[in-house]
């Protein structure tokens, strides 16, 4: 009789603690707050550098079937470059717009396709 007793304090006690654990993960899910909307996550865009200088890169994108696009980025001292930028190469730019200037805050350079 003493173990089945202790056996069944020990479930109850066990169901308590996850009930409480459950119901303080609830809480403090409910309580927390969605991204601030200043925190700019980056837009990205990728296509064929058309036009670079020291201070900005122009990317034009052509899409099979649509117009093609063509975008210009200022680049910045706090730009993160992966590769070596050069016309004509493929990348992909991450970006940030601040009024009506759009910053490269990551540029990638992608490899060439060997035909």
């Amino acid at each position: 009789m003493g173990l089945e007793y202790s056996v069944e304090v020990q479930s109850v006690a066990t169901g308590l603690v996850f009930l409480l654990l459950a119901t303080q993960a609830a809480w403090t899910l409910h309580g927390q707050e969605p991204p601030s909307a200043e925190q700019p996550s980056g837009e990205f865009f990728s296509g064929t550098i058309t036009v670079l200088t020291d201070d900005k890169i122009t990317v034009n994108r052509a899409v099979l079937g649509k117009n093609s696009e063509t975008r210009t980025f200022a680049i910045t001292p706090a730009t993160k470059v992966e590769g070596k930028l050069r016309v004509k190469l493929r990348v992909t730019v991450r970006f940030t717009k601040d009024e009506d200037v759009e910053t490269a805050v990551h540029i990638i350079v992608r490899a060439t396709q060997k035909k």
